[in-house]
């Protein structure tokens, strides 16, 4: 148990330092705090100079609800839960697979660092996001999981911050699914991961923003605002009740296996989940959500 309290200790001791090396270093492309908000600075000038909906404001409804999630999620709830929660478990996780004499190393099929930069950074992602894809429909099927989810599915005006707007609970879910995939496969350094990372978070960024952009022919591979909008339709066809339009950072996941949608310009449907009116509107009340659900 000692051993537990001190990867907690040097968890939040370690990632605290980091949080504050990253706000006052700007010498270093990979710095997450400040490639975070010149993301959602680009995304947000898009916005305004593109808008999809043209009478939506810049400001839309819960835009600062929005905003805070995106910091809170991003950087406080990784000090506060993520980082210790995660390599807890992973040394949890480690120390009972030595009792039947195995390691993590034994589940490595290879290693990425191995292979030529290019191809191993395309298997790093591919496998990320088809995880995620998988994760991301388990977040709509289980009802506690979709409890969760609600949070996300909230958002009645859709903006480029909506993207971090969640559930504290769901990147526990998402990191606790790909630690085993991760493991298979190796690891990469922190840079290389940040290249992942960024170009997820503007896709991401994008998908959510108010711009009807869909990429052309690339809409097959990559998700779109076009696309998206329809996965957050409060009205939801009745052959895929529990949701439709899964993909993460990829569309190719969603045509592959029958889960894509989109039946018109979906500009202007709206938004959120049956019951939503009932669902709370602040930070506080939504991260208690489901512990203070109605039964």
């Amino acid at each position: 148990m000692e051993k537990y309290l001190d990867i907690i200790k040097n968890s939040y001791s370690g990632y605290w330092n980091y949080l504050k090396h990253e706000l006052i270093s700007i010498n270093h492309w990979d710095n997450y705090f400040y490639g975070l908000i010149l993301i959602s600075l680009l995304v947000w000038g898009l916005e305004m100079i593109f808008p999809w909906r043209k009478n939506q404001s810049i400001f839309r409804k819960d835009f600062w609800l929005d905003a805070f999630y995106m910091f809170f999620n991003f950087f406080i709830l990784n000090l506060i839960v993520l980082i210790a929660l995660s390599n807890t478990v992973a040394e949890f996780f480690n120390d009972i697979l030595k009792t039947v004499g195995l390691s993590i190393s034994s589940f490595q099929l290879f290693d990425v660092d191995d292979l030529p930069k290019a191809l191993g950074l395309f298997i790093f992602f591919i496998v990320i996001d088809f995880v995620q894809w998988n994760t991301h429909r388990l977040l709509h099927r289980i009802p506690l999981l979709w409890d969760f989810h609600k949070v996300h599915h909230s958002v009645k005006q859709m903006g480029f911050a909506a993207h971090l707007r969640y559930h504290w609970m769901e990147p526990v879910v998402y990191k606790s699914l790909l630690y085993i995939p991760l493991a298979v496969i190796g690891g990469f350094n922190a840079q290389d991961v940040a290249i992942i990372y960024f170009f997820n978070i503007a896709i991401g960024h994008l998908n959510h923003a108010n711009l009807g952009w869909n990429y052309g022919i690339l809409k097959y591979l990559l998700n779109n605002p076009k696309m998206h909008i329809w996965h957050h339709a409060k009205e939801l066809p009745k052959s895929n009740k529990y949701g439709i339009n899964y993909g993460i950072t990829l569309s190719l996941w969603d045509y592959l296996f029958k889960t894509d949608y989109i039946p018109y310009n979906g500009r202007d449907i709206e938004l959120g989940f049956e019951g939503d009116e009932d669902f709370p509107k602040d930070f506080a009340n939504q991260e208690l959500y489901p512990l203070n659900k109605k039964p």
